[in-house]
């Protein structure tokens, strides 16, 4: 079997038979990366003998004994909005050009522990704003299964690795879909777990009330694998939830089960009107039908709110990028301005010449919401909507387990066009955003490709620490 075939469970069980080694499936990725990477512009930093080094010592260590989880040995990429310990995070900005942090982000150092090796940093849209992955100052990232088209985004460079075969599993962040939307695009597996799931300690932040790291991932056993390493509790992040506590336990890979008898799975009717692609429409509905073949209950629904999602979501965002973004003046760390004239000279040329244009956009628009006299009127307005979106998600999951639907209105769209018009751009987020304002976990799976062959995602949304019925789900229809 080519070790790039193998998914990064299937990988791990190989090196503790000893089959391949550590190194092996290193050298491996490092081959493939060689070979697309001219083409895809995933990566924005990469420590090949780092990565090599690291494989060998995870090797040894699984010779020992030491190390036995099942990722151990597993190559996997890390979105560039995730401190890394000695290696560049720069959130594909400018202003974070030479940044290398001296610490990792909780999640990563999970990872590390149960033997994942980081292999680099994946491209994203700039501070991970952005649907397309377009906004980075490091160059666009392309879709493998087309490179004429977008990858998704925030966490496209992630999604595309995965699917190019340039690492066995990869983290994304989402903070409005930028794991389940470039999932779709990429045709990976990608899911958003509940909020405080897993700890946002070195995530650096956009919303901070909305952001959660999750997988991409080859297929559902392997996304059920890494949330189990990566959620913990963290004292480090305040959001963070301890669901030992909360009795709602993290043994995600429990839930492969390939059973979905009698689980009510609702069909937001508001999902399939104006603005669908009707080829999208069709595979989303025919998913439907093979879930409901293997014993689902699945029925139509009217979900509120749904339009005022959007304007909610980026007024929510925007307000909290504008207040998080505000660290990077020149003064701290990060890219500063080479001639100026006093600070505030400094502080403006600074952020002017530092950040791209989707950035300011959202600095400026999260500005304005929060400012004297349009706070009221725009950002409380939006929290009151966020509120009553929860209650319209608790009503819902009163009657049912799941609910389905698409993960964008359309497939991915060629390079460029949506960047000319950034309304369009967030308009595409319409099936995504709800989740990250109620805070739920959901996944995004492959259901079909399109007529120019891009892949199409399903959405299955769960009720918060509900993870293990989308894994079911996820898993029941992937095996069908």
């Amino acid at each position: 079997m080519d070790i790039l075939a193998y998914s990064a469970v299937e990988l791990s069980a190989a090196i503790k038979q000893g089959t391949v080694t550590a190194v092996d499936a290193m050298a491996a990725v490092l081959s493939r990366i060689d070979e697309r990477e001219s083409d895809i512009n995933a990566y924005v930093t990469m420590d090949r003998e780092q990565a090599l080094k690291a494989a060998a010592a995870v090797q040894e260590k699984i010779e020992k004994g030491e190390l036995n989880g099942v990722l151990a040995g597993v190559p996997v990429a890390v979105k560039d909005n995730l401190c890394t310990e000695g290696m560049r995070t720069t959130c594909s900005s400018k202003i974070l050009e030479n940044f290398v942090p001296t610490f990792s982000a909780e999640a990563v150092v999970n990872l590390e522990k149960a033997g994942a090796v980081v292999i680099g940093k994946t491209n994203m849209d700039e501070f991970a704003m952005g649907s397309t992955t377009e906004t980075s100052a490091y160059g666009v990232t392309r879709n493998p299964w087309n490179t004429d088209h977008v990858p998704g985004g925030s966490s496209g460079g992630s999604a595309a690795a995965v699917a190019a075969g340039e690492c066995y599993f990869a983290l994304g962040s989402d903070t409005g879909g930028s794991i389940r939307q470039p999932a779709s695009f990429c045709g990976v597996v990608g899911l958003k777990p509940t909020y405080g799931t897993v700890s946002r300690y070195g995530l650096v932040a956009y919303g901070s009330s909305l952001d959660q790291i999750g997988p991409l991932t080859k297929n559902v056993a392997d996304c059920a694998a890494v949330l189990e390493v990566i959620a913990s509790h963290d004292v480090k992040d305040a959001t963070s939830i301890n669901r030992k506590e909360e009795n709602k336990d993290t043994d995600f890979t429990a839930a492969l089960v390939d059973d979905v008898k009698g689980m009510k799975i609702g069909i937001p009717r508001d999902y399939f009107g104006e603005g669908l692609d009707g080829e999208v429409k069709d595979a989303v509905l025919a998913a439907a039908k093979q879930l409901a073949a293997k014993g689902a209950v699945v029925e139509e629904f009217d979900l509120s709110l749904v339009a005022y999602a959007i304007p909610a979501y980026y007024t929510i965002a925007a307000a909290e990028a504008s207040s998080n973004l505000e660290r990077f003046d020149g003064i701290k760390y990060g890219y500063r301005a080479a001639s100026f004239e006093g600070l505030h000279d400094m502080y403006k040329k600074t952020r002017s010449e530092g950040f791209g244009a989707e950035v300011k956009r959202r600095i400026m628009l999260g500005s304005f919401v929060l400012s004297s006299g349009y706070y009221d009127a725009y950002y409380l307005k939006a929290l009151k909507v966020k509120a009553m979106i929860k209650n319209a998600f608790d009503d819902a999951f009163a009657k049912y387990d799941l609910i389905l639907g698409p993960v964008a209105p359309t497939t991915a769209p060629k390079l460029g066009e949506s960047l000319s018009d950034p309304l369009k751009m967030y308009l595409g987020d319409i099936y995504t955003i709800s989740v990250n304002l109620a805070g739920l976990p959901a996944i995004s799976l492959p259901c079909g490709k399109d007529s120019k062959g891009l892949p199409i995602g399903l959405q299955l949304i769960a009720d918060s620490f509900q993870e293990k019925k989308l894994i079911q789900a996820a898993y029941t229809y992937e095996k069908q």
